[in-house]
């Protein structure tokens, strides 16, 4: 990989474009990076970075693109690196733009700019520049296939940090391992080391797991077990009785162990079930024995009672005979009694409906008038015929009395219609009279109406603009005090911050005179010093008056660095107010605001007067219309009223001369009577009258005729039944109810003589022996020996369950031992091969972890991976070191072990050819260490591109260290880094050291300027 041309642009503290020529300088093949510290040296090697990878080296990444951009550049620049190299034979160019925020171009506020990348070829036959892609991903994945390593690769060989790896010389094993490790990928053997170590913790999990499962279930056996348990049974058992208190989760003879306690316990529990067995069966026969007894005892009770009980029943039925005879007497002439219910209701029946008929006649008589009250019933049906007939001769003058009141109701309306419209005549020619005159009046006022409105319009746009003058002039006045005040704010800013940088000037001077007494603080007696390596320190600067040291330098530059914000955030107010103080004075003009508001309040009042005004337009044309409306209605109210007068006359004549004629013939019809309708109403109630007194008088005749007839009918039905007179048979007459009480007793008294009857006829009755009965004459008595067959029944039933229990309990400790068991010996067979799979894994992770005793030199896997990169870095190491130490010096793995519980295999140590020793490089001096540790960093160079698939370094950059070296040895590794030119190989050099500028003519410089840093080529001129 070779580097042409770098161009960059508002990168880092550079503010614009600055370019590097790699070609040009590379042509001497050693040139110089110097330049005074924070000028940028470390930010061209940066640029390089991140054109290849998007990023910058180490902790500078995590400060993200927002400081990639410098601070010097202008708003509008767009930070840019454009990087020019032949990579795998390809000429390739690179630009990469970082995500940015700017000022937007239309209105105010910031806008983010998204990251963007191209990427071009070369194309040597066209003579042009061919795209390639403009994706981050692609031009990612391109370049890195062809580089073939890591941004940290990259930054460790193509910037070859010396000082780094005279650390590394001094490094334990860790720390080398660190090292190589980032650089040569060697993660994954680590990862194996990981996997193998979980896959341990996991098997090691597995084993536990089981051995629990394992001694849980000897602990369930043994709650099982219960007293089955005897102390000759259980070897081992603890101070508690525990005999797996000695045992934990991994121990080898656990399984043994628990399966060997298990094997006895369970004989001993099978034993004592045979023994449970046989006393069950005892108690079973002795409980059947005790149990016929009590049955036995039980039934002779039970028919005792019985027999006792059938003789009761029978004495009761004796003392109630009497009572069953009446019964049945009584119901017999109840029975009788009914076939006279018949006739005994058709007479009560006649008696009362003669008595209601007889009763309503005598009401109906009673309103009849004289002789009409006695007549017979055919006589006051010939007087109703008559009353009717009158009746209807009244009908022709009552219609007649109903058209005279309708006419009086008709003439009297119209008397009222003809006051009406009299009045509303009165009204309509009161209106009509001053009608002229109003609307007149209406008229005037929406002809005023009418010219206010114009006028109103053109004052309201005219009273707009200028308000919007006086608007602008008081804008104008007010930002004419921000000015001011902005101004001199300005004024005080520029005046701080200059004062500030000044003293952060004077602070960084008195700190670059004072700084060898800074680096004299950290000398340590004994140990090499960072600028000339000596480990004797006779005359250590000491500081000066007024020393300032890296915090003060620091706290200055912050306090400038703040100063300069405030003085850009002043300068960009007072600018924006003086762009809004523009536009306000051009739209004010030059006239006051104090005039251009007395304006407005003048021009508000007549704008005013204008509108209320113009707003009445509306509601004068309403009003107009409203009265003219009105007058049409009253004309129109005039003429109906007069010619419903005129119709009203005739009409009225025509309706009095028709009543006068009506009320003639209604005096007559009426006679005395008030009206024809109340003579007609008093003909109408006697007809009713008389005709209910003719159909009252015949229903009583009816009646008493159908009583008579019922008196007959039952003095015969109680000569049948058999008794004297009608009372005895209504006396001897009960309810359906009490007939069914009586037989029910009879059937109850008669069904319980026939069951007593068959009681004692039972067989089982029949063949007690006087023995069983007691003596004559006595109550039948308990059995004696009923209560002794109960107590022993008891007895054997509690003996009984007692054995079952015992039984059960021993068959249930039997099935748990002889399953829990069962499980043991099944979890026992699974954890073998999971132990022996722990065994195998432990000892493999073991050996890879390094703390195996069979790892004797406790290495880890991937410190023997690195061990032999380290070993390949050595021996490439050890070719540049002899060419520098003039064959005295090469450089060694050592796999020797550390002492204490250090790791070996990344030891590197030096042999001395003048001496023939070998000695850790750590003991090598100042000098001799910037030797190894540069022919280290050369030699991990080239096994690092070997790595990346044999990629050629023709750039390389060598940081620092030079200053420890005297004139000789100087020249000995500038001989050496000299002669890397043999393979067209280009060395850049990046020192303070002064006397490197007179030893390498090509020179990149980079200087500091107020507008940012700047970089300058000196290459000596050939030819």
């Amino acid at each position: 990989m070779r580097l042409h041309r770098l161009a960059v642009t508002a990168f880092g503290p550079f503010g614009d474009t600055q370019e590097v020529d790699f070609d040009e300088l590379s042509a001497a093949g050693l040139f110089l990076l110097h330049g005074p510290t924070g000028a940028g040296k470390t930010s061209v090697l940066d640029a390089v970075c991140y054109a290849l990878y998007g990023g910058v080296p180490g902790a500078r990444q995590s400060f993200g693109p927002a400081r990639l951009r410098s601070d010097h550049a202008d708003p509008g620049t767009r930070t840019e690196v454009v990087l020019d190299l032949t990579v795998g034979g390809r000429r390739l160019e690179i630009t990469r733009q970082p995500e940015q925020r700017r000022p937007k171009k239309r209105g105010t506020g910031m806008t983010t700019d998204k990251a963007q990348s191209w990427l071009r070829e070369y194309d040597a036959v066209a003579g042009t520049w061919k795209a390639l892609s403009r994706s981050h991903q692609e031009i990612g994945e391109e370049l890195a296939q062809l580089l073939g390593m890591s941004r940290e690769q990259f930054c460790q060989v193509v910037l070859l940090p010396q000082g780094d790896f005279a650390r590394f010389l001094r490094a334990g094993a860790e720390e080398r391992a660190k090292l190589l490790g980032r650089l040569f990928d060697t993660h994954r053997f680590a990862a194996v080391e990981q996997h193998l170590a979980e896959l341990r913790t996991a098997a090691q999990r597995r084993v536990r797991d089981g051995d629990e499962r394992l001694l849980a279930l000897a602990h369930r056996m043994r709650q099982a077990a219960g007293g089955a348990t005897e102390p000759g049974a259980e070897p081992g058992t603890g101070a508690d009785g525990d005999p797996f208190a000695g045992l934990s989760p991994g121990d080898l003879g656990l399984a043994d162990a628990v399966l060997g306690w298990a094997a006895p316990v369970r004989a001993l529990a099978r034993e004592r079930l045979d023994a449970a067995a046989s006393a069950l069966r005892l108690a079973e026969e002795a409980h059947t024995d005790a149990r016929r007894r009590l049955d036995e005892a039980r039934e002779l009770e039970r028919r005792r009672g019985r027999y006792a009980r059938a003789r009761r029943r029978a004495g009761e039925l004796a003392a109630r005979e009497e009572e069953h005879r009446a019964d049945r007497a009584r119901l017999e002439r109840a029975r009788a009694a009914d076939t006279v219910a018949p006739a005994l209701a058709l007479r009560e029946e006649a008696e009362a409906e003669s008595r209601r008929t007889a009763y309503a006649e005598e009401r109906a008589r009673a309103g009849l008038p004289g002789e009409a009250a006695q007549a017979p019933a055919e006589h006051l049906a010939e007087l109703e015929r008559a009353t009717r007939r009158e009746l209807g001769a009244l009908e022709a003058a009552r219609r007649a009395e109903e058209r005279v009141a309708r006419l009086n109701t008709e003439l009297a309306l119209l008397e009222r219609e003809s006051d009406s419209d009299e009045e509303a005549l009165r009204e309509a020619e009161q209106w009509l009279e001053g009608w002229e005159a109003t609307r007149a009046a209406h008229q005037r006022n929406v002809d005023a109406a009418a010219e206010a409105a114009p006028r109103a319009e053109r004052l309201a746009r005219r009273l707009d603009g200028l308000r919007r003058t006086l608007d602008a002039a008081r804008r104008r006045d007010t930002l004419t005090a921000e000015r001011e005040a902005a101004g001199a704010e300005l004024s005080a800013a520029l005046g701080r911050a200059l004062t500030a940088k000044e003293h952060w000037l004077e602070v960084k001077e008195r700190r670059l005179r004072g700084i060898a007494a800074e680096l004299a603080a950290g000398l340590e007696e004994g140990e090499p010093c960072t600028v000339c390596g000596s480990r004797e320190h006779p005359a250590p600067a000491r500081p000066g008056t007024g020393h300032a040291d890296r915090d003060a330098e620091e706290s200055a530059l912050a306090g400038y660095q703040r100063a300069e914000d405030l003085r850009r955030r002043a300068e960009q107010r007072l600018e924006s107010i003086r762009d809004r103080l523009a536009a306000a004075d051009e739209e004010a003009g030059g006239t006051p605001a104090a005039g251009l508001a007395e304006q407005v309040a003048a021009l508000e009042d007549d704008h005013a007067d204008a509108r209320l005004a113009a707003s009445g337009a509306q509601d004068a044309r309403a009003a107009l219309e409203r009265a003219v409306r009105e007058h049409d209605a009253r004309l129109a109210v005039r003429r109906e009223a007069e010619r419903r007068t005129a119709s009203r006359v005739s009409r009225r004549e025509a309706l009095l001369g028709e009543r006068d004629e009506l009320a003639e013939q209604v005096a007559r019809a009426r006679g005395e009577a008030p009206s024809v309708a109340h003579r007609a109403a008093e003909l109408e109630r006697q007809a009713r009258r008389l005709a209910g007194a003719a159909e009252a008088a015949a229903a009583a005749g009816a009646a008493a005729l159908r009583l008579k007839e019922a008196d007959a009918r039952l003095a015969d039905a109680v000569w049948r039944a058999g008794f004297d007179t009608p009372r005895a048979a209504a006396d001897a007459r009960l309810t359906g109810d009490e007939q069914r009480l009586l037989q029910r007793r009879i059937d109850e008294w008669q069904a319980e003589e026939v069951a007593v009857a068959a009681e004692l006829a039972a067989p089982e009755l029949a063949d007690l022996t006087p023995e069983d009965l007691e003596p004559a004459g006595a109550e039948p008595t308990e059995p004696t020996g009923a209560a002794g067959a109960e107590a022993a029944s008891v007895a054997a039933v509690a003996r009984l369950n007692d054995a079952s229990a015992a039984h059960a309990e021993a068959r249930t400790r039997c099935e748990q031992l002889g399953r829990l068991s069962a499980r043991a010996l099944a979890d026992a067979r699974e954890l073998a091969p999971l132990r022996e799979e722990y065994d195998r894994v432990a000892r493999l992770a073991a050996l890879t972890a390094g703390t195996s005793a069979e790892n004797e030199h406790r290495m880890r896997l991937e410190s023997y991976v690195l061990a032999a990169r380290l070993e390949q870095v050595a021996a490439a190491a050890s070719a540049r070191l002899a060419h520098m130490s003039a064959g005295r010096y090469t450089l060694v793995h050592s796999d020797a072990r550390t002492s204490g519980r250090g790791r070996s295999g990344l030891g590197l140590h030096v042999i001395d050819a003048w001496t023939g020793n070998e000695r850790d490089t750590a003991t090598l001096s100042g000098g001799e260490s910037f030797f190894a540790s540069l022919a280290l960093a050369l030699g991990l160079a080239d096994v690092v591109c070997e790595e990346a698939g044999g990629l050629r370094l023709d750039t390389l950059f060598i940081d620092e260290g030079f200053g420890s070296l005297d004139d000789q040895t100087l020249d000995e590794v500038l001989d050496v880094l000299d002669s890397l030119r043999e393979r067209d190989r280009s060395v850049g050099i990046v020192s303070h050291v002064a006397d490197l500028r007179r030893r390498i003519p090509a020179q990149l410089e980079v200087v500091k300027t107020r507008s940012g840093s700047a970089v300058r080529h000196r290459v000596p001129k050939t030819g």
